[in-house]
């Protein structure tokens, strides 16, 4: 017996370009990103929602693309950590931070902390260390020991309000 599979056509715009794809309505937005827009900064880590590796915006909301599905995406407005950038390859303040501040190892994780950061900062520009720690509980990394990520937080909210972040957060 063969299982029919169904599918649909959307339109999702990325990082400010549309892609119109006809997909399969169990495909997750991480995988429609990866294969059908070739956007392979994304990462996959856990699959469950749990690890924010994934993590993208969706209409400046930040989830976990490997929890939606493609097809919720049909019509909306998605951001990647390729989109953060600028379009001569100038660094966003966010990506300029974590260089600066070595919070980032393996990268696997970066993507999704960076864009987890991005939405963080627009909604609490000027985030206490608490405020910043607690947001970065939704996001596992292996590698740094999360330290130099939560000065990397608050050296990029710093430079977003426009001011350098001097004092490093907890003492690093």
């Amino acid at each position: 017996m063969v299982i029919p599979v169904e599918t649909a056509t959307i339109t999702v715009t990325v990082d400010g370009r549309p892609y119109t794809a006809t997909v399969e309505a169990r495909k997750t937005l991480a995988d429609f990103l990866r294969e059908e827009c070739g956007l392979t900064g994304t990462h996959l880590g856990c699959e469950h929602g749990v690890c924010g590796a994934c993590t993208v915006l969706l209409n400046d909301s930040a989830v976990r693309s490997c929890l939606t599905f493609a097809i919720q995406a049909d019509g909306q407005e998605v951001m990647t950590v390729e989109g953060l950038a600028a379009p001569d390859g100038t660094l966003h303040p966010i990506q300029q931070a974590f260089w600066e501040n070595h919070a980032l190892q393996c990268a696997f994780c970066t993507s999704g902390f960076l864009m987890t950061t991005y939405a963080f900062l627009k909604e609490n520009p000027n985030p206490s260390e608490e405020e910043i720690r607690e947001t970065l509980t939704g996001n596992i990394c292996r590698c740094t020991g999360y330290q130099n990520i939560v000065a990397a937080v608050a050296d990029a909210a710093a430079r977003l309000r426009g001011e350098k972040h001097t004092q490093p957060v907890g003492g690093v």
